[in-house]
């Protein structure tokens, strides 16, 4: 493959570093990489030892974008949980359109139930931020760029964020997840990674536009449970309100991301969607999706960590 593959997001963040994720398997199997960073660092020098091309942009500025995408047929596209998504998704699909792409894969959010009316469905959308989401995927498909889209839930990481500090400090998880009943879906960073790179490395056009990317669907009982068995000592979980939650992060979470996660909580909360796990990670890389027990296991130094 001649052309470089552009991936966004690629030196990491807080959120889930599937950018950096995509292009660290890429460049392993000798697929040349352009990546996209938002600034020069030690992350993005890294990438270059690695053998990558860095591009230093941002995504909110068209002409960075455009000079990003010469040469490229195929793409990576993510963007964080932050102000910006839209205009992000609709710079990136037309200078894609306009470079002739022929592949985009796209990091969206689960959505609502396959075959709703558009309008239905984007009622449905349990927050602002999914909403973005469900639009920008019909903002890359209008483009007609050969968009997939991986739709996918919460992330494992974004678990171990939120429980890391208390439960080293008390062996507490204080969350408004309500009585623990509520069933809250699951994915890795790590899986939902391994499909864009499959993606993204295999010649041809994907069999489907679409890939919901859904590996474990656990009530907060069993993800508390699971949370103890791994790293080898009970966890309490503790529910709070809303406001609870939202005075104890807001200095580590900005007001975008604050306000998506509160929406998402009421919306898991209420139990109106029966959330079912699938096959895609499976059927399209080849093997089982990381189960949460073994996410959990992995980083159980880092959570013990967390309280120091």
């Amino acid at each position: 493959m001649s052309h470089p593959i552009l991936i966004t997001g690629a030196a990491g963040g807080p959120q889930g570093s599937t950018g950096r994720f995509v292009a660290g398997l890429l460049l392993k199997q000798g697929i040349p990489v352009r990546a996209f960073v938002h600034k020069l660092d030690a992350r993005s020098d890294e990438l270059r030892q690695q053998g990558a091309e860095i591009i230093e942009g941002d995504l909110l500025n068209p002409a960075s974008v455009q000079a990003a995408m010469k040469e490229v047929k195929r793409a990576y596209f993510t963007f964080p949980v932050a102000d910006g998504l839209l205009e992000a998704a609709t710079i990136f699909a037309a200078a894609a359109r306009d470079a002739g792409l022929e592949l985009v894969v796209n990091n969206s959010q689960f959505q609502g139930t396959p075959g709703d009316p558009v309008f239905r469905d984007l009622q449905r959308a349990p927050s602002f931020r999914n909403l973005q989401h469900r639009l920008a995927d019909r903002i890359f498909d209008w483009a007609q760029v050969g968009a997939v889209h991986l739709q996918a839930p919460p992330y494992y990481e974004n678990v171990r964020a939120l429980v890391s500090r208390s439960v080293a400090a008390q062996n507490t998880a204080f969350l408004p997840w309500g009585d623990g009943a509520a069933v809250i879906p699951l994915t890795g960073a790590e899986d939902v990674s391994r499909v864009a790179a499959t993606l993204l490395a295999n010649p041809g056009v994907p069999p489907q536009n679409v890939y919901p990317l859904m590996s474990e669907t656990p009530t907060v009982r069993e993800i508390i449970e699971t949370l103890g068995r791994a790293i080898g000592r009970p966890i309490r979980y503790v529910p709070i309100t809303d406001e609870q939650w939202a005075e104890a992060v807001k200095e580590r979470i900005n007001p975008h991301a604050l306000d998506h996660l509160t929406h998402l909580w009421q919306y898991f909360r209420k139990g109106e969607e029966h959330f079912q796990a699938t096959d895609a990670i499976r059927v399209v890389t080849g093997r089982n999706p990381q189960t949460l027990e073994e996410f959990f296991r992995s980083n159980a130094e880092f959570i013990d960590a967390a309280g120091q």
